[in-house]
Parts: C-alpha cells; structure tokens; sequence
C-alpha cells in the first residue's frame, strides 16, 4: 500500500468513527512532526503555523522532552494528587509560581488537564471564597466549551447552539477591539480608542451588575479565539481598578497567551497587571495534556479541603514534558525569540499590504499574529472564504487556523528562526495573491 493510500485510509477511517463535532481546517493526516514542521503519511513537509493551537512552544519531538517523558514514564505514569504526594506535581507548581509577577510568585495552585478546566476553577474559587456571585466577561472572548466555562464565551453564538440557559450570574460587556469598533467608530487603531467600552463598564456595573454582587472580571490580556486582538494600553490597568475598587477579583485567561507566546512570560506583563488569578493550559504541558490555576495564597487558602479536585490533573508525566519545556524556554532564550521574530513576521505582511489589499489589519505581539483578510470594501472576508484560503494554505505546504470573524491565525513554535517564517510568508503571500486574482 502506497504512503497516499495510508493517508486517505486514516482520513475514511476517521470520518467513519469521529462526531463531525470536530471541525478540521486541513484535509491533511499527520505522521509525525519534528520542530516547526509536521509531515504528512506521504513524506511532505509542513510549516506549522498552528502549533497544537499555541502548544508546541519548543516544537515538535524535542529531544529533551521526549526523554523526559521517557524517563518519566519508567518511574511514574500515575497516582492522583487526592491520593498521596507526587514530585513533578510540587515541581510544577513551583516552577510556574517562580514566573509569576508579585505577589503571584507567593501564591498556590491547582493543577488539572486543560485551559477549560483551569477556567472552570477559577471562576469557581472566585465565588467559593468571595461569597459573590456574579461574573463579568467580555464580547469576542473564548474561555472554552465545558458549560462554566462556556458560559464566559462570547467568541461565536454556534459554540452556544442548542445549549442555553448556560451558567447563571454571568454579564458580557464589549471588548475593545479598535479595527472593529464594537461602537461603530471608524478610527481603526487602539492607539486613540474611543474609550466607549470603559462607559459601557460603568453603565453595566450601574444598571445590571452591583459591584456588591461582583465575584470576579475575566479577561484575555490579548483575545485569541476572538481575532488576536490587542487592547489598548489603558485596558487591563482599568479593570484591575475597577477590581480594586469593588473588591472583586481580576481572572487572567493566559490558556493562550502564557509561557512565553507574547513576547513575555504572560501577556498581563505587557500592562503591567498582576491579576488575583489566573488560568493556564495549553503550553504548559509540553505537549500533553495540563492546566493550571494560580491564585494569591490567601485566596487558595480561603479554599476548604476537597472544595475542588481532579483525577488526571497534574498527571506526572504532563508536569515532567512541561517542566522540560520551560527549561528550553528559558536556557535557549526563546521568549526574547519570540518577541522578535513576532515583530519581524508583522513587518513582513505590513509591507505586503500595499500590493495586497486582501489584509485588511495586521495585529498582536510576539508569535501571536493576526492578519485580518478583507474584501474590496473593506469589509470582513466571508467564513467561508476564510476557511477555503486556510485549505489553500495546508495544501501549499502551511498549516494555520482562522481566528475571530476574518482573520489568519498565526502561533508557531516560540523556536522558529527569522529564516523559517520568511520560507513560510512566502507561501502565505502567494496563496492570498492567487485567492485575489480570482
């Protein structure tokens, strides 16, 4: 059987046994994958520009964390944390509170499977030790798909089809996303903001929401589902006012933007804002499945013993490929590479734009890249059209997701060089020019 053969089977064979639930935005079956790159069962080679969706910070198979995870395994596969005590979970933990801005770095933590939980638990703390109820969460925002969690997520009414009413206490205000105004301004930078959204708060809070009822404000430091969009300057420093002001408590969904992929270890160092908690998954894991939920002590120590738990979380062989990670991260200088390359990569489709009036908007910080796809008016490029040039895109030889209403989603490997991306925006470029030519 030729390696195409293979290819097509696990495709039929996938189709036949897997809910169409799960949306794929390539018609590709991956073998394997080695650093910034995936293969295909034929043998061809992919840019990976998705990286597990932001998860593959070190990129894929890095030697040192498949030893890791080998050594690991040898040892060590499972006992849950309910049950007795396990070094990797410790180790994690500490490693996580040693990256955190004051007084996060005093802080404690939970560990469970994924950015969804983390957001769970947060939210879930916030009003155990609060005693409130009430959630504000923003317009754009992905906090995941279990139903709190969902709750949050203002990103695209289809993950809420069918599924109301969803968790009660919970009020959406506008995210400030200046290319598109939510407020019908046409100014198109978060450099003069109209500011409407801080007005928007205040009438809320005014209106809907006592701040007496006010559990905790949930934010994405820079949306990612929502478009890669990056707030204005003075955003996040209000809503750690307002929180301040109210006695609520400011939740950081860094699922996405934490451990390096902003061009800082956490996208609240940007502001400098030091949220109450904050919410991690995603790359933590080094490619296996962890979350994180991080707090002020006082906070997690508010919280009773078994308030809150889970079987897999911090699974030692997740903590021993997350820890490994973070140790590449740091000895090979891989966020300063991040923030470098991210500004590279935004220079080079800054440029093209003039040649190219498909991208309307080019946005974000470090290798969290959004190049929003317009059409001759100016106005978002249709879903449809969208998801046809990331097909496009795969087939070419670059694998990307869309993100937010029209936009390309770029989150490689925080390791990729100069070279690489270029190789890689040489094909994008090329497949938006042949899309506008018809």
């Amino acid at each position: 059987m030729s390696s195409a053969q293979v290819s097509a089977q696990w495709i039929e064979r996938d189709k036949k046994v897997v809910s169409p639930a799960i949306y794929r935005y390539t018609d590709i079956a991956f073998e394997r994958g080695e650093g910034v790159y995936l293969y295909d069962f034929e043998g061809n080679r992919y840019y990976d520009f998705v990286a597990g969706i932001a998860t593959m910070s070190v990129g894929h198979n890095h030697p040192r964390v498949v030893a890791a995870i080998t050594e690991q395994a040898g040892k060590l596969l499972h006992a849950a944390a309910h049950v007795g005590y396990m070094g990797p979970y410790v180790e994690m933990l500490e490693k996580l509170l040693s990256l955190m801005p004051v007084p996060l770095d005093q802080g404690k933590g939970i560990l469970l499977n994924s950015g969804g939980e983390a957001v769970e638990t947060a939210i879930k703390l916030a009003r155990a030790v609060s005693g409130r109820s009430m959630i504000l969460a923003f317009m754009d925002s992905f906090h995941g798909r279990p139903m709190g969690a969902l709750s949050l997520t203002a990103s695209s009414s289809g993950y809420r089809r069918h599924l109301t009413p969803l968790l009660n206490g919970v009020e959406h205000v506008p995210y400030p996303t200046c290319y598109r105004c939510p407020f019908g301004h046409k100014n198109h930078s978060r450099d003069n903001c109209c500011g409407h959204w801080r007005n928007f708060i205040q009438m809320t809070l005014d209106k809907l929401l006592h701040p007496d009822d006010l559990a905790a404000i949930i934010v994405e430091p820079i949306l990612g589902e929502g478009g890669y969009v990056v707030p204005p300057d003075d955003f996040l420093p209000s809503l750690r006012e307002i929180c301040d002001q109210t006695g609520a408590l400011l939740i950081a969904d860094e699922v996405q933007t934490g451990l390096g992929r902003t061009g800082k270890w956490f996208g609240v160092q940007h502001w400098n804002v030091t949220p109450d908690i904050m919410a991690l998954g995603k790359a933590i894991g080094g490619g296996l499945p962890l979350g994180a939920t991080l707090a002020r002590a006082e906070l997690m120590d508010a919280w009773w013993p078994a308030a809150h738990g889970s079987t897999f979380g911090g699974n030692p062989l997740a903590c021993r490929a997350g820890l490994e990670s973070i140790a590449i991260i740091e000895e090979e200088d891989l966020v300063a590479n991040a923030a470098r390359v991210g500004d590279h990569l935004q220079a080079r489709f800054k440029a093209a734009q003039k040649d190219l009036p498909i991208i309307g908007d080019v946005r974000g910080k470090g290798l969290m890249v959004g190049v929003e796809l317009v059409n001759r008016a100016g106005e978002p490029l249709a879903t449809s059209q969208v998801k046809q040039i990331v097909k496009e895109l795969g087939a070419a030889g670059v694998v990307m997701t869309k993100c937010g209403q029209s936009a390309l989603r770029i989150a490689p490997a925080l390791s990729i060089t100069e070279e690489a991306a270029d190789e890689a925006v040489q094909i994008i470029l090329k497949v938006l020019a042949d899309f506008e030519t018809g």
